[in-house]
């Protein structure tokens, strides 16, 4: 082994570091699979999406320094696996990065290759907020972005004030330009005029997702004049600002993903001026405001951006023209709305068109808090069970169109999206109704992995829409993939995970998230792209590729974990300051039957 060459050396450490998923530039959608996990106390919840990617990049970090505090030839072969991913969910390790890259010699070259930035294409910060007051890592986030020539995603999942976001996106765009494919911003919508200017700035950008939350400390001059004077809060949030970006005819002629949360009217006002020919996946959560919602089908209408799309998914308090839309999008293959949404089912209006479409064959639906009886929902209904009658009955109306096939003919599983609907399952032991037997006094039994019981409201809902799906063969399925009914338990939905990676017999967590087929990727084609994958746990059959070689390779990791474990570092390449140890911590071995978690 020690004749190997520096460049299979290389190969093997990526297979092992295993980022392949985090490095897609396509982003989670409401569609992606969550897994069932148990926390510290021994009960089931689940991980969504988003965790689940924080996990392997946490996991792929505890694997990556292993392999460099092995010897001094492996650390300096996989010294560029460190900086290839960079992950932080505290503001405190910046500073000490930007004094280690600034220490970094740089080649005399225009390539900058020897640059330890130079490795690095994914940078996501999580958990901590960015404002005017933090000076200090606004300063050391815009210098960490000019030592990563080669950034190709950058997700910052903490509100950024507007000051902090014009920095920060002014760097990107200097910087990154032709690098950047995934951006991820939860700014002010304040904060709209240097989004736009953003956007302008990034032509290839493949998937961006901007959240525009409440503006706690904007000023009057950031809002338009127009709507000062208004006493709707929605209404001075919905106009900022614009200036010269106002129905600027912007081209984003890469950009395959948009996913807008918040305040979106004004965003989607002035996209209907752009020209997306590659929009193929879109987003629109207006979360809790029920005012001013965005003129959708004004937007899918405006350069045909409705005719390209594949997966649509709406979200909002107050009801959409979901009839409207869909007649606006033919191709699409995946549609998510809110089911609590009362969509004129039950009369013939001869103004709307009918909810209808040919080749949707998966459907989420957003909201049903109210539909089994469970959970604050079903506390709520006790005192005022109106709103929960007329959701509830706007519930079986949407499942009952949704199972029409005369409607969906090619409809093939329609899935609960809500996690908190599961969650409240759960801990109910299923709908209101459901039987009570358990040992362990939780409140709820397994009759084959099935929920069942005694007649009762939210037990009827479900029997009904299972029973309406089954006839026309259409999958009912949960947030995590199984089908709606069946609950966690040991060998069944999810079991207890093994965050040290000694799992060797293949029985590892499979975590899902969204991905785009490579080649689809480079051609630009997305007619049969799958929204959902797994990353699966690496088998030992040698008539796989690469299959013969992963076991000798699981064993070779194992003997750089225990060469590390308890190792003291004494100096050496890029151990040897005091800020690389600050910004590359020792990574300790958890019990996770313990209910610890990295």
């Amino acid at each position: 082994m020690a004749d190997l060459p520096a460049e299979l050396w290389t190969q093997i450490f990526d297979l092992a570091a295993d980022e392949d998923v985090i490095f897609h530039p396509a982003l989670p959608t409401t569609m992606a699979e969550s897994v069932w996990f148990k926390n510290f106390f021994g009960d089931w919840t689940l991980r969504s999406p988003q965790d689940a990617i924080e996990l392997v990049q946490r996991r792929s970090y505890a694997t990556k320094k292993s392999i460099v505090l092995t010897c001094k030839r492996w650390r300096d072969i996989g010294a560029e696996l460190l900086f290839r991913c960079l992950f932080f969910t505290s503001a405190t390790r910046l500073s000490a990065l930007c004094a280690l890259l600034d220490s970094t010699p740089v080649s005399s070259s225009s390539t900058a290759s020897h640059s330890l930035g130079w490795w690095t294409r994914r940078i996501h910060l999580t958990r901590f907020n960015i404002n005017n007051t933090n000076s200090n890592v606004i300063d050391a986030l815009t210098t960490l972005i000019r030592h990563c020539p080669n950034l190709e995603i950058f997700i910052l999942d903490s509100f950024i004030s507007l000051d902090a976001f014009s920095a920060i996106a002014d760097t990107l765009t200097t910087y990154n330009r032709k690098s950047l494919r995934t951006i991820h911003f939860k700014l002010p919508h304040a904060a709209l005029r240097k989004a736009i200017l953003a956007l302008e700035g990034l032509p290839h950008i493949f998937a961006a997702q901007l959240e525009f939350t409440d503006d706690d400390d904007a000023s009057t001059d950031d809002l338009d004049s127009s709507t000062s004077d208004a006493g709707d809060l929605d209404s001075i949030a919905a106009t900022p600002h614009l200036g010269s970006t106002s129905s600027l005819p912007l081209t984003l002629p890469s950009l395959h993903q948009l996913h807008l949360h918040g305040h979106t009217h004004a965003f989607l006002a002035q996209a209907t001026h752009w020209s997306l020919p590659a929009l193929r996946h879109l987003a629109i959560n207006c979360g809790t405001h029920r005012t001013l919602l965005p003129d959708v089908p004004a937007f899918l209408v405006a350069h045909n951006h409705g005719t390209g799309l594949r997966f649509l998914d709406l979200y909002s308090i107050p009801a959409m023209p979901v009839q409207s839309i869909l007649s606006v999008c033919p191709g699409l293959r995946g549609l998510a709305f809110n089911a609590d949404w009362r969509l004129g089912l039950e009369g013939d209006d001869d103004t709307t068109p009918p909810l209808t479409h040919d080749h949707i064959t998966h459907i989420g639906l957003h909201g049903l808090a109210y539909a089994f009886g469970v959970g604050l929902a079903a506390a709520h209904a006790e005192g005022d069970p109106l709103p929960a009658l007329l959701v509830g009955r706007a519930n079986d109306l949407v499942v009952n169109a949704v199972c029409d096939k005369a409607r969906f003919p090619k409809l093939e599983r329609v899935r609960v999206v809500s996690g908190g609907v599961l969650r409240e399952l759960e801990r109910a032991g299923g709908p209101e109704g459901a039987d009570v037997v358990d040992d362990r006094g939780r409140g709820y039994e397994y009759r084959g992995g099935v929920m069942g019981g005694a007649a009762g409201s939210g037990m009827e809902r479900w029997e009904r829409w299972w029973e309406a799906c089954s006839r026309v063969g259409v999958r009912l399925e949960d947030c995590t993939g199984g089908l709606l009914g069946v609950l966690p338990g040991e060998g069944e939905m999810g079991s207890d995970e093994d965050d040290d990676d000694e799992n060797d017999d293949g029985s590892e967590e499979e975590y899902e998230e969204e991905e785009y087929d490579e080649e689809e990727y480079e051609e630009g084609d997305t007619t049969n792209r799958e929204w959902k994958i797994s990353i699966p746990p690496m088998e030992d059959d040698e008539a796989q590729p690469g299959g013969g070689h992963l076991t000798e390779l699981r064993k070779l990791l194992e003997e750089c974990r225990a060469m590390a474990e308890g190792r003291e570092v004494e100096g050496g390449y890029l151990h040897e300051s005091e800020e690389t140890r600050m910004m590359f911590p020792e990574i300790r071995v958890v019990d996770v039957d313990a209910g610890e978690d990295v």
